[in-house]
């Protein structure tokens, strides 16, 4: 174990940094669909909520399958299970480009892109976890702010492109920066020590059957799935709700830019926040943020708020995400940490489908997105009181 005087070796953050890079690839891609949104409505003429499909069925595989790609990590390790997905993401993104109608750029999106997603996020962000003791929120907030950062670089480079050429040639051309970038740093993740058995001795902590008997687990998985449409809704619609009031185009798109900054800053002082006043009650701030900063939005009557909204609305989604795969680690020990995570993660899929969805059929016949607003307020409250319950500290006789 590490000690408060020991540094973590240099492959502790060869690792995290090769997962930064791999969440900022494949995180970069699947909120590429606010720039991708606008031009797929008009080739096909569709309504927004089937648009959102896109966005919410990638989602949904993405989450359900990290279950899965947790325990494939745990057997196989992570550099082979990541770099299937980067594969499989390049060519979903291929056919996408391909397709002749909305629901092939459906299918072979969502299917590509989900099943992508699902093996490379959980394994890549639970590796990091068992490499660290003593920083082990700095170093979590740092690996997962590569989801920051490609939530800000990608989209506005999709939208750049877009400006150039069509979203059949954006799409192929996102294929290649997949193929380069994120094999590159897939094959840089691997197993710590502590996550690896020694000796004929197995690895310390819980086995995912005896995590899913906690309590402490079944509060996190409501939370999660309480948390997950305040936390995808905006992501989806935010850009086409400030269109709606005059927004330029570019200025809209760049709202889920200005979310990846938020939730860069998120991940970096959060994480290290974290180690200093404790992971359960940061936790617990970030999720009465996140509740708080919707309020902004349902307010909001041009770019500015708008902008802040966004800001706001990334940090607090930012420090929630960071913050999960090290309470796991804190909470159930390295042993089979990537299935837990994952298990975990699957209480965020009926949210990251049913939430942009549910968003774009009330949209569709309000011609408003209030009643979704308020909606995502409540959940975001319920949320709060389930993290509560998963982090208080236990009751003494």
């Amino acid at each position: 174990m590490t000690t408060r005087n020991e540094v973590e070796p240099r492959a502790a953050w060869v690792v995290v940094w090769a997962c930064f890079v791999a969440l900022a690839v494949i995180f970069g891609v699947a909120y590429s669909f606010a720039a991708l949104f606008e031009p797929l409505q008009q080739q096909f003429h569709a309504r927004r909520a089937d648009v959102s499909l896109m966005f919410g069925l990638s989602g949904l595989l993405y989450f359900v399958l990290g279950a899965g790609a947790g325990m494939l990590a745990d057997r196989f390790g992570p550099r082979a299970v990541t770099s299937a997905g980067m594969l499989c993401i390049a060519a979903g993104l291929m056919a996408a480009s391909l397709a002749g109608s909305l629901n092939g750029v459906i299918l072979a999106y969502g299917l590509g892109v989900g099943l992508g997603i699902g093996l490379v996020y959980t394994p890549a962000i639970a590796c990091v976890q068992p490499w660290f003791t003593r920083r082990r929120g700095m170093a979590a907030g740092l690996a997962s702010a590569g989801i920051g950062a490609g939530t800000l670089v990608v989209p506005l480079a999709i939208a750049a492109l877009l400006l150039r050429m069509d979203w059949r040639g954006t799409l192929q051309a996102l294929a290649a920066g997949v193929l380069l970038l994120g094999l590159a740093a897939t094959v840089l993740l691997r197993r710590a020590p502590a996550a690896t058995a020694q000796g004929g001795r197995a690895v310390a902590g819980h086995t995912l059957g005896q995590s899913l008997r906690s309590p402490s687990f079944r509060w996190l998985y409501l939370m999660c799935l309480l948390a997950s449409p305040s936390m995808f809704v905006p992501f989806a619609h935010v850009s086409a709700a400030a269109r709606d009031l005059g927004v330029s185009d570019v200025r809209a798109v760049g709202l889920v830019g200005l979310i990846g900054i938020g939730s860069l800053t998120g991940r970096f002082a959060i994480g290290a926040l974290a180690d200093r006043i404790g992971r359960p009650i940061t936790l617990m701030l970030m999720q009465v943020s996140l509740g708080a900063s919707l309020a902004l939005w349902g307010l909001a009557g041009g770019y500015p708020a708008f902008a802040v909204f966004a800001l706001w609305m990334g940090l607090s989604y930012g420090g929630i995400v960071s913050l999960m795969p090290a309470l796991c680690m804190d909470f159930f020990g390295a042993r089979a940490v990537s299935s837990i995570i994952g298990v975990l993660y699957t209480g965020a899929a009926l949210g990251n489908l049913a939430g942009p969805w549910v968003a774009g059929w009330v949209f569709d016949r309000s011609g408003s997105y209030q009643a979704v607003i308020w909606g995502c307020i409540a959940l975001s409250a319920l949320a709060t009181l389930a993290t509560w319950q998963a982090v208080k500290p236990p009751a003494r006789n």
